[in-house]
């Protein structure tokens, strides 16, 4: 198990390797598996990939972000800019049903409300705005629809987690009930825990998906 400051140290590096992330801004504290990312940033896109590179390290078991966006002259937009941006960025993405997204912006930060058939829409809809000039933070609150669950969603999924190579999936149990997955068992790292989340999600019919895997480390 690694001690506090090991896992300090990893995640520095990590930063400090990721190119789309300014390390010397951004300060590392870890303790107990939980690592807290504090500094200030330029970018709403380089606070998500700060965190993301975070979750990545082996033996972290939760981030919390607090990094700040601070935005430069040259990224400021009106809300209304950002708006029209954001509207035109689902648009143009093909994984995005934009017709049933509702894009609201107050002060920089976007707020995406709407209902779509698949979990991927979502995260799609997300990446649309999160690279967006002028974006300071983005409040999800998107509804994956209910609809008729298929039979041997169980099996699909548990499937799915035996053919993903970077999964050890004997440790995973999958229970379904209706539309819901719930997920137990040990994975080795966060960024393994996010790709059985993945998985589940990916099954046709699956609405919610709750995370009760713990981080081994």
């Amino acid at each position: 198990m690694k001690t506090n400051l090991q896992l300090q140290r990893d995640v520095l590096e990590e930063l400090e390797y990721d190119p789309s992330v300014d390390a010397a801004e951004i300060g590392v504290i870890a303790k107990d598996g939980i690592v807290t990312l504090t500094g200030k940033v330029k970018t709403y896109a380089e606070k998500s990939s700060a965190s993301r590179a975070a979750e990545r390290v082996s033996g972290v078991k939760g981030v919390a972000d607090e990094v700040e966006v601070q935005l430069p002259d040259i990224f400021h937009r009106t809300d209304e800019d950002i708006a029209r941006a954001a509207v035109n960025a689902l648009e143009w993405d093909v994984m995005v049903p934009a017709e049933r997204i509702k894009v609201m912006v107050e002060r920089g930060y976007v707020t995406l409300e709407g209902t779509v058939d698949y979990k991927y829409q979502e995260i799609a809809s997300v990446a649309a705005i999160r690279n967006l000039a002028g974006v300071k933070g983005i409040t999800d609150l998107i509804k994956v629809k209910a609809v008729a669950t298929p039979s041997g969603v169980k099996g699909r999924i548990e499937h799915a987690l035996r053919r993903a190579a970077e999964l050890d999936a004997k440790n995973i149990k999958v229970d379904v009930n209706d539309s819901k997955v719930t997920l137990h068992g040990t994975v080795h790292s966060w960024a393994e825990r996010s790709e059985v989340e993945r998985a589940a999600w990916s099954a046709p019919g699956v609405t919610q998906v709750e995370d009760d895997l713990t981080v081994a480390v």
